[in-house]
């Protein structure tokens, strides 16, 4: 039985993935241009084949973060439909829960692009 606090902890849940997939996205970028900038300045092999490990580290986060942020969509709208059907259309929870998976949709159709 889907209850109202069990869509905040799914809403709750879901927007903590995405902030890591922010988070993620912002290091891979910050990991790179380190990287390149390493190459560039001619460092020490050692120490770029160690930073090219953390760049792949964090490369190899995001399709993790994809896949959690599916199945905590999936979940936040197998919640949010159980609600609507005992007849819970409104309330700050129900509209929450509406703007984080529009939110998520919106991400996955532009990195589908």
């Amino acid at each position: 039985m889907a209850t109202l606090r069990n869509l905040k902890i799914k809403t709750g849940t879901c927007k903590r993935v995405l902030k890591e997939l922010y988070s993620y996205e912002k290091e891979v970028e910050r990991e790179a241009s380190k990287t390149a900038d390493m190459k560039e300045k001619g460092a020490d092999p050692y120490d770029l084949k160690q930073q090219e490990n953390v760049l792949a580290e964090s490369r190899m986060m995001i399709p993790d973060c994809h896949k959690r942020l599916e199945t905590s969509l999936a979940d936040i709208k197998e919640t949010l439909a159980q609600l609507e059907k005992s007849n819970q259309q409104d309330g700050p929870e129900l509209d929450e829960a509406r703007k984080i998976i529009d939110e998520v949709e919106i991400l996955f159709k532009t990195s589908e692009a």
